[in-house]
Protein backbone atom coordinates (compact mmCIF):
# COMPACT_ATOMS: atom_id res chain seq x y z
CA UNK A 1 0.00 0.00 0.00
CA UNK A 2 1.47 3.40 -0.98
CA UNK A 3 2.68 5.60 1.88
CA UNK A 4 0.44 8.54 2.73
CA UNK A 5 3.31 10.52 4.25
CA UNK A 6 4.79 13.40 2.30
CA UNK A 7 8.49 13.29 1.45
CA UNK A 8 10.60 15.27 3.90
CA UNK A 9 11.69 17.75 1.22
CA UNK A 10 8.05 18.66 0.60
CA UNK A 11 7.10 19.08 4.23
CA UNK A 12 10.00 21.50 4.62
CA UNK A 13 8.78 23.82 1.87
CA UNK A 14 7.38 27.21 2.82
CA UNK A 15 4.98 29.56 1.08
CA UNK A 16 6.85 32.24 -0.83
CA UNK A 17 6.88 35.61 0.85
CA UNK A 18 5.77 38.78 -0.93
CA UNK A 19 8.13 40.12 -3.58
CA UNK A 20 11.06 41.93 -1.88
CA UNK A 21 11.03 45.70 -2.12
CA UNK A 22 14.22 45.71 -4.19
CA UNK A 23 12.43 43.59 -6.82
CA UNK A 24 9.53 46.01 -6.98
CA UNK A 25 11.94 48.94 -7.27
CA UNK A 26 13.84 47.05 -9.95
CA UNK A 27 10.64 46.47 -11.93
CA UNK A 28 9.58 50.13 -11.58
CA UNK A 29 12.97 51.43 -12.70
CA UNK A 30 13.14 48.97 -15.57
CA UNK A 31 9.76 50.21 -16.81
CA UNK A 32 10.93 53.83 -16.57
CA UNK A 33 13.94 52.92 -18.70
CA UNK A 34 11.89 50.99 -21.26
CA UNK A 35 9.41 53.88 -21.59
CA UNK A 36 12.36 56.31 -21.91
CA UNK A 37 11.28 58.37 -18.92
CA UNK A 38 14.82 57.57 -17.86
CA UNK A 39 16.78 58.18 -21.05
CA UNK A 40 19.87 56.38 -22.34
CA UNK A 41 22.95 57.99 -20.82
CA UNK A 42 21.03 59.63 -17.99
CA UNK A 43 22.83 59.90 -14.68
CA UNK A 44 20.89 58.09 -11.96
CA UNK A 45 21.15 59.74 -8.55
CA UNK A 46 20.14 57.43 -5.71
CA UNK A 47 18.60 60.16 -3.53
CA UNK A 48 16.47 61.51 -6.37
CA UNK A 49 15.31 58.06 -7.43
CA UNK A 50 14.44 57.29 -3.80
CA UNK A 51 12.35 60.45 -3.58
CA UNK A 52 10.66 59.79 -6.92
CA UNK A 53 9.72 56.20 -6.04
CA UNK A 54 8.93 56.85 -2.39
CA UNK A 55 11.49 54.43 -0.92
CA UNK A 56 14.80 54.57 0.94
CA UNK A 57 18.15 54.56 -0.84
CA UNK A 58 18.96 50.94 0.07
CA UNK A 59 16.46 49.24 -2.29
CA UNK A 60 17.48 51.76 -4.98
CA UNK A 61 21.11 50.70 -4.58
CA UNK A 62 20.15 47.02 -4.72
CA UNK A 63 17.95 47.56 -7.78
CA UNK A 64 20.77 49.39 -9.56
CA UNK A 65 23.01 46.37 -9.00
CA UNK A 66 20.38 44.08 -10.54
CA UNK A 67 19.84 46.44 -13.47
CA UNK A 68 23.59 46.62 -14.01
CA UNK A 69 23.89 42.82 -14.07
CA UNK A 70 21.25 42.66 -16.83
CA UNK A 71 22.67 45.49 -18.92
CA UNK A 72 20.04 48.15 -18.27
CA UNK A 73 22.35 50.34 -16.18
CA UNK A 74 26.09 51.04 -16.27
CA UNK A 75 27.91 51.49 -12.93
CA UNK A 76 31.00 53.65 -13.43
CA UNK A 77 33.42 53.74 -10.48
CA UNK A 78 33.89 57.30 -9.31
CA UNK A 79 31.02 58.62 -11.44
CA UNK A 80 27.90 56.69 -10.44
CA UNK A 81 25.10 54.92 -12.27
CA UNK A 82 23.90 55.73 -15.79
CA UNK A 83 21.13 54.33 -17.96
CA UNK A 84 22.82 52.09 -20.49
CA UNK A 85 23.04 53.53 -23.99
CA UNK A 86 22.89 50.53 -26.35
CA UNK A 87 25.44 50.37 -29.11
CA UNK A 88 24.42 49.95 -32.73
CA UNK A 89 25.83 46.41 -32.67
CA UNK A 90 23.75 45.46 -29.60
CA UNK A 91 20.55 46.68 -31.19
CA UNK A 92 21.31 45.11 -34.54
CA UNK A 93 22.14 41.73 -33.02
CA UNK A 94 19.02 41.58 -30.86
CA UNK A 95 16.66 42.64 -33.65
CA UNK A 96 18.20 40.05 -36.00
CA UNK A 97 17.52 37.36 -33.39
CA UNK A 98 14.01 38.71 -32.90
CA UNK A 99 13.35 38.43 -36.66
CA UNK A 100 14.40 34.78 -36.68
CA UNK A 101 12.29 33.88 -33.64
CA UNK A 102 9.17 35.75 -34.68
CA UNK A 103 9.14 34.64 -38.30
CA UNK A 104 9.02 31.07 -36.98
CA UNK A 105 6.29 32.12 -34.53
CA UNK A 106 4.23 33.47 -37.41
CA UNK A 107 4.74 30.32 -39.48
CA UNK A 108 3.57 28.08 -36.66
CA UNK A 109 0.70 30.42 -35.76
CA UNK A 110 -0.63 30.07 -39.30
CA UNK A 111 -0.64 26.30 -38.86
CA UNK A 112 -2.24 26.22 -35.41
CA UNK A 113 -4.31 29.38 -34.82
CA UNK A 114 -8.03 28.94 -34.21
CA UNK A 115 -10.68 31.55 -35.20
CA UNK A 116 -10.81 33.02 -31.69
CA UNK A 117 -7.05 33.56 -31.77
CA UNK A 118 -7.29 35.37 -35.10
CA UNK A 119 -10.13 37.50 -33.71
CA UNK A 120 -7.93 38.46 -30.75
CA UNK A 121 -5.16 39.55 -33.13
CA UNK A 122 -7.60 41.71 -35.09
CA UNK A 123 -8.79 43.36 -31.90
CA UNK A 124 -5.22 44.21 -30.89
CA UNK A 125 -4.53 45.51 -34.40
CA UNK A 126 -7.52 47.82 -34.11
CA UNK A 127 -6.21 49.09 -30.79
CA UNK A 128 -2.88 49.84 -32.43
CA UNK A 129 -4.51 51.72 -35.30
CA UNK A 130 -6.53 53.73 -32.79
CA UNK A 131 -3.34 54.57 -30.90
CA UNK A 132 -1.71 55.79 -34.13
CA UNK A 133 -4.69 58.03 -34.85
CA UNK A 134 -4.49 59.43 -31.32
CA UNK A 135 -0.69 59.77 -31.54
CA UNK A 136 -0.45 57.82 -28.28
CA UNK A 137 3.10 56.46 -28.24
CA UNK A 138 2.68 54.41 -25.06
CA UNK A 139 -0.44 52.72 -26.44
CA UNK A 140 1.28 52.05 -29.77
CA UNK A 141 4.21 50.36 -28.05
CA UNK A 142 1.96 48.35 -25.74
CA UNK A 143 -0.28 47.16 -28.57
CA UNK A 144 2.71 46.25 -30.74
CA UNK A 145 4.24 44.17 -27.94
CA UNK A 146 0.91 42.50 -27.20
CA UNK A 147 0.29 41.55 -30.83
CA UNK A 148 3.74 40.03 -31.27
CA UNK A 149 3.39 38.15 -27.99
CA UNK A 150 -0.02 36.82 -28.98
CA UNK A 151 1.29 35.58 -32.35
CA UNK A 152 3.98 33.62 -30.49
CA UNK A 153 1.37 32.21 -28.11
CA UNK A 154 -0.66 31.03 -31.11
CA UNK A 155 2.40 29.17 -32.39
CA UNK A 156 1.79 26.61 -29.66
CA UNK A 157 5.54 26.35 -28.99
CA UNK A 158 6.25 27.09 -25.32
CA UNK A 159 10.03 27.08 -25.77
CA UNK A 160 9.72 29.65 -28.54
CA UNK A 161 7.48 31.74 -26.30
CA UNK A 162 10.08 31.64 -23.52
CA UNK A 163 12.82 32.83 -25.86
CA UNK A 164 10.68 35.63 -27.30
CA UNK A 165 9.75 36.76 -23.77
CA UNK A 166 13.44 37.15 -22.96
CA UNK A 167 13.92 39.77 -25.68
CA UNK A 168 10.49 41.42 -25.42
CA UNK A 169 11.46 44.16 -22.94
CA UNK A 170 14.47 45.24 -24.96
CA UNK A 171 12.42 45.22 -28.16
CA UNK A 172 9.95 47.58 -26.46
CA UNK A 173 12.87 49.80 -25.43
CA UNK A 174 14.17 49.98 -28.99
CA UNK A 175 10.71 50.34 -30.52
CA UNK A 176 9.61 53.33 -28.41
CA UNK A 177 11.65 56.00 -30.25
CA UNK A 178 10.47 54.82 -33.70
CA UNK A 179 6.82 53.99 -32.93
CA UNK A 180 5.60 57.28 -34.38
CA UNK A 181 7.83 56.96 -37.44
CA UNK A 182 6.62 53.43 -38.17
CA UNK A 183 3.06 54.61 -37.57
CA UNK A 184 0.25 53.28 -39.73
CA UNK A 185 2.61 51.33 -42.00
CA UNK A 186 3.48 49.01 -39.14
CA UNK A 187 -0.20 48.25 -38.52
CA UNK A 188 -0.86 47.69 -42.21
CA UNK A 189 1.88 45.07 -42.09
CA UNK A 190 0.28 43.57 -38.98
CA UNK A 191 -3.07 43.37 -40.79
CA UNK A 192 -1.47 41.50 -43.71
CA UNK A 193 0.18 39.15 -41.25
CA UNK A 194 -3.16 38.40 -39.60
CA UNK A 195 -4.73 37.70 -43.00
CA UNK A 196 -1.98 35.18 -43.74
CA UNK A 197 -2.44 33.49 -40.37
CA UNK A 198 -6.21 33.33 -40.87
CA UNK A 199 -5.71 31.80 -44.34
CA UNK A 200 -3.24 29.29 -42.84
CA UNK A 201 -0.57 30.37 -45.31
CA UNK A 202 2.45 29.52 -43.17
CA UNK A 203 5.17 30.54 -45.61
CA UNK A 204 3.53 33.87 -46.39
CA UNK A 205 3.05 34.61 -42.67
CA UNK A 206 6.72 33.87 -42.01
CA UNK A 207 7.82 36.11 -44.89
CA UNK A 208 5.59 39.00 -43.82
CA UNK A 209 6.86 38.80 -40.24
CA UNK A 210 10.49 38.62 -41.39
CA UNK A 211 10.03 41.67 -43.63
CA UNK A 212 8.11 43.48 -40.89
CA UNK A 213 10.81 42.97 -38.27
CA UNK A 214 13.51 43.92 -40.78
CA UNK A 215 11.75 47.23 -41.51
CA UNK A 216 11.61 47.90 -37.77
CA UNK A 217 15.33 47.18 -37.49
CA UNK A 218 16.16 49.48 -40.38
CA UNK A 219 13.92 52.23 -38.98
CA UNK A 220 15.71 52.08 -35.65
CA UNK A 221 19.15 52.25 -37.23
CA UNK A 222 18.10 55.15 -39.49
CA UNK A 223 16.56 57.02 -36.57
CA UNK A 224 19.69 56.50 -34.51
CA UNK A 225 21.88 57.80 -37.34
CA UNK A 226 19.71 60.86 -38.00
CA UNK A 227 18.93 61.68 -34.37
CA UNK A 228 21.60 60.30 -32.03
CA UNK A 229 20.50 60.49 -28.44
CA UNK A 230 22.68 62.96 -26.51
CA UNK A 231 24.12 61.93 -23.20
CA UNK A 232 22.01 63.42 -20.40
CA UNK A 233 24.01 65.52 -17.96
CA UNK A 234 23.57 65.00 -14.19
CA UNK A 235 21.95 68.43 -13.90
CA UNK A 236 19.14 67.29 -16.14
CA UNK A 237 18.14 64.61 -13.67
CA UNK A 238 16.70 67.31 -11.43
CA UNK A 239 14.36 68.46 -14.17
CA UNK A 240 12.86 64.95 -14.17
CA UNK A 241 12.29 64.66 -10.45
CA UNK A 242 8.69 65.80 -10.61
CA UNK A 243 7.67 63.42 -13.38
CA UNK A 244 5.04 60.97 -12.38
CA UNK A 245 6.37 57.52 -11.54
CA UNK A 246 4.94 54.43 -9.92
CA UNK A 247 5.10 54.43 -6.13
CA UNK A 248 6.43 51.18 -4.77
Amino acid sequence: MPSTELPQQLTARRIDRPVPLRERVYQAMQELIISRQLAPGQHLVESELAEMLGVSRQPIREALQLLNSEGWVDLRPGYGAFVHAPTEAEVDQLLVVRAALESESARLAALHAEPEGVAALRKICQQGETAVEADDIDAMVAANAELHRRVTELSGNQVLLDFVAQVDRRVRWYYTPIARHRGSQSWQEHARLIDAIENKDAELAARIMREHTERTRQSYLEQREDNPEPEVRPAQVRSRRRRSAPRV
